[in-house]
């Protein structure tokens, strides 16, 4: 009975696809409102076309247009100047979700998951019914014309139709066109327009054009003929690791020893490295084995302070054994390597001590490019930034905070919070960002601007790293990491006393022409006077006066800029 009654049970059992899980799920990935949905699908195609022309070495050419087709109906048609793409790799890169040539890599890049492009293609088939529509070609072969879907049940790209069309041009890049439904263009602060306009502050070296459904053309024109130097690929860091990390790297390796393996694969280990960590997980395994609580604690305190080699002696012929049946751990080959062989290691890390991890691998902004960025999009009158050394969070993950200020010009009033993660905004979810609270915990009176929310004020934050702690699959909020958040605040504090000098250097200077005004406007009164005391002719005593006013005023202007430079 109980086996038939499980029988009936498990007939509804299925295994659910990633692509399906999605398709359920849209809104994990940003899909979720009119307005954010569009806004989602533009950054994942914009994010797509940046990132193959920076790896390639092409200063990028995006161009997107939006049309409208019926009510909240439109054709989105992204296309780029990027390297194309190989007609074998069309169905993975734009129907199979977690595929992708950045996902598996330790590396900074804009996109992080596999999923972006993808996401998009299967949200514009469950909400239009129609393929995505895709013309590549890599330059030295045939033009691509391709209809793609998802099949959600498999994860995998379905090429509907394929056409090959010759390139007697040369022609060389992607252009994808899709018809999505359920979504609203809207020229609003979390709209596509806003999107592109942030795109292209913190990507001076893109040339962005935008059709808008009216048909209004928008150039986002390059400021910089220079493209970013191209992130490396970074080991993993032993203290920002868990288990699974080891064990599935060991299983991938083609290292011979456990030793060469951790030595050759992470960061900041070496062979001496490794006889401290043999030391460790001796010591860990000798104080496991003690059952005296008073002793052990004892004994985790030595630990804690570093005493390994006085707690393995102090166990005798026992802790000289344990230390022989370690150290044949290092020399064994690494797909060996058992589960609780490598907690041990990973336990054992948590009470070494390295070095930081390396940080050449990170690529900001860096400052000229963002001032470059806004000062070409907003045009204020006023702008600096600041680039912060790199640091880690969660003891072993790289990353580096940037932020810009601009002030005034053609800034409306009212602040302007512009939230990047790797040069990509971030519109949405700002609530639950550490940027924000991060930049708005700081008292902006102290620095010349009594009311931030009035002021004509863009504050630019960017955070890099290899790992963006997003809160959600979605991208948009970065997580309350304690040591993001202090470096955004230090950071922002810097530039906002660059911005308090500037005003108070504008303040004295309005100062000083009133004042100047004041005595000019003495001048004739004070020339006749002295003309009538002295006998001289009052037009030489006039110009006299107006000399004397002019080299004293002179002195201070110069002072006042002088003050505002530094």
């Amino acid at each position: 009975m109980a086996n038939s009654e499980a029988d009936k049970l498990f007939k509804e059992f299925k295994i659910q696809s990633v692509s399906e899980f999605f398709r359920r799920n849209a809104a994990m990935l940003g899909y979720t409102g009119k307005l954010r949905s569009l806004t989602t699908l533009i950054h994942e195609a914009v994010t797509n076309s940046l990132d193959a022309c920076e790896e390639a070495g092409i200063l990028p050419y995006v161009r997107v247009e939006i049309e409208e087709l019926g009510t909240e109906h439109y054709k989105i048609i992204v296309e780029d100047n990027g390297p194309g793409i190989p007609e074998k790799f069309i169905a993975h890169v734009f129907g199979k979700m977690l595929a992708g040539t950045k996902a598996h890599r330790n590396i900074q890049s804009r996109g992080q998951q596999g999923i972006g492009i993808s996401g998009a293609v299967m949200f514009a088939q469950i909400t239009s019914g129609k393929a995505t529509r895709i013309i590549t070609s890599t330059g030295e072969e045939e033009i691509i014309e391709a209809w793609v879907g998802i099949d959600v049940d498999k994860n995998e790209g379905k090429i509907f139709k394929k056409i090959k069309h010759p390139n007697p041009t040369g022609w060389r890049g992607t252009r994808i066109e899709m018809e999505v439904k359920d979504v609203r263009y809207i020229r609003s602060k979390q709209g596509v327009y806003w999107y592109l306009k942030l795109t292209a502050i913190a990507n001076p070296h893109a040339h962005i054009e935008f059709i808008e459904p009216d048909g209004k053309l928008i150039v986002f024109s390059r400021s910089s003929e220079e493209l970013p130097e191209p992130p490396e690929e970074m080991k993993p860091h032993p203290k920002g690791i868990i288990t699974d990390d080891i064990y599935r790297m060991a299983q991938r390796t083609t290292r011979t020893t456990v030793r060469t393996f951790l030595i050759g694969e992470f960061s900041r280990i070496s062979d001496k490295k490794i006889d401290e960590l043999v030391q460790y997980i001796t010591a860990l395994r000798l104080i496991k084995e003690e059952e005296e609580q008073n002793v052990k604690e004892q004994l985790m305190k030595r630990l804690v302070d570093g005493e390994v080699d006085k707690i393995i002696a102090s166990f005798g012929k026992r802790g000289k054994k344990v230390l022989r049946e370690v150290r044949k751990i290092m020399e064994k080959p690494p797909k060996k390597l058992t589960w609780h062989e490598a907690e041990e290691i990973v336990e054992a890390f948590k009470y070494m001590t390295f070095l930081a991890p390396p940080t050449h691998g990170l690529r900001p902004i860096g400052e000229e490019n963002i001032e470059k960025g806004l000062t070409g999009i907003l045009r204020p009158e006023f702008v600096t930034s600041v680039t912060r050394p790199p640091k880690v969070y969660r003891g072993g993950i790289p990353f580096q905070v940037e932020v810009g200020l601009a002030f005034g010009g053609e800034l409306s009033s009212g602040f302007d919070l512009l939230r990047y993660a790797n040069r990509v905004p971030l519109l949405f979810d700002a609530g639950s960002c550490v940027i924000t609270s991060a930049a708005r915990n700081i008292d902006w009176k102290r620095y010349r601007v009594d009311d931030v929310d009035r002021a004509p004020l863009a504050l630019l934050v960017n955070v890099v790293s290899v790992h963006v702690p997003y809160t959600s699959t979605g991208k948009q909020s970065v997580a309350n990491e304690e040591e993001i958040y202090e470096e955004i605040r230090l950071a922002v504090m810097d530039v906002a006393r660059r911005l308090a000098k500037y005003l108070g250097g504008k303040h004295r200077k309005l100062y000083q022409v009133k004042r100047r005004k004041t005595l000019e406007k003495y001048v004739p009164e004070v020339s006749r006077a002295l003309s009538i005391l002295t006998g001289l002719p009052e037009g030489e005593i006039k110009k006299m006066l107006v000399t004397i006013i002019e080299k004293k005023f002179e002195s201070i202007d110069e002072a006042v800029e002088a003050e505002s430079d530094a």
